[in-house]
């Protein structure tokens, strides 16, 4: 029996809004990002599925709190879903970083898998806990339709790895916050079925342009 993953990034944040790389530090959902929050959840109303999880890391927890007040389902974070971990690159913009660290943020800008940042961790040693993790949820829940809250460079990696395209390979795809992507697990693997979606957020937009 296949299992549908339905693998959500989490609401903008402050530091999103500022441009700065954020890893394992964190900052909460701005205004904009608790709107986008809610449109998943007004969206996930609608939607039956059995289990919420969730990256420990705040930002992805608030946005499945906001998930969980309209669903009525238990948030369930596990670190193995974190964002890759940027170390001595955190907190800064691209520009400061590729000012401070030039040879780190040279590495770190070439996509090379298992380039670890100092004081972080690989692109390749993070995708590994995160499969991990998907495959145990998939698994677990065998038939059944389940929601996860994520980060966008864990779904950047993932949908590569899914879909066979080399882990350094420029991104050409784009991974938007409050973003829905599906997946089926299915004997051990991953097939993609939906990426990008964001019709919820296009009708907030449509709102928002009203009110003004």
């Amino acid at each position: 029996m296949k299992t549908e993953l339905i693998l959500l990034r989490h609401g903008e944040t402050e530091w999103n809004a500022k441009g700065l790389l954020q890893g394992h530090q964190d900052s909460p959902l701005s205004p904009e990002g608790v709107r986008q929050a809610d449109a998943l959840a007004a969206r996930l109303v609608t939607v039956s599925f059995s289990a919420l999880y969730c990256s420990d890391l705040g930002r992805a927890v608030q946005t499945a709190r906001r998930i969980a007040a309209r669903t009525g389902h238990d948030v369930r974070p596990d670190a193995r879903l974190r964002e890759r971990g940027l170390g001595v690159l955190e907190g800064l913009t691209r520009e400061e970083a590729s000012r401070r660290h030039p040879e780190v943020f040279g590495a770190y800008a070439t996509n090379a898998p298992d380039f670890v940042v100092p004081g972080g961790e690989s692109t390749s040693q993070r995708l590994g806990h995160a499969v991990e993790c998907l495959g145990e949820v998939g698994t677990r829940h065998a038939g059944e339709r389940v929601v996860v809250v994520m980060h966008g460079g864990v779904l950047s990696s993932f949908f590569r790895h899914s879909l066979g395209i080399p882990p350094a390979t420029p991104r050409a795809f784009s991974v938007l916050n409050a973003c829905w992507n599906q997946f089926d697990y299915h004997q051990g693997a991953f097939r993609l079925v939906t990426w990008g979606d964001i019709t919820h957020l296009k009708e907030l937009s449509a709102d928002d342009s009203s009110a003004r």
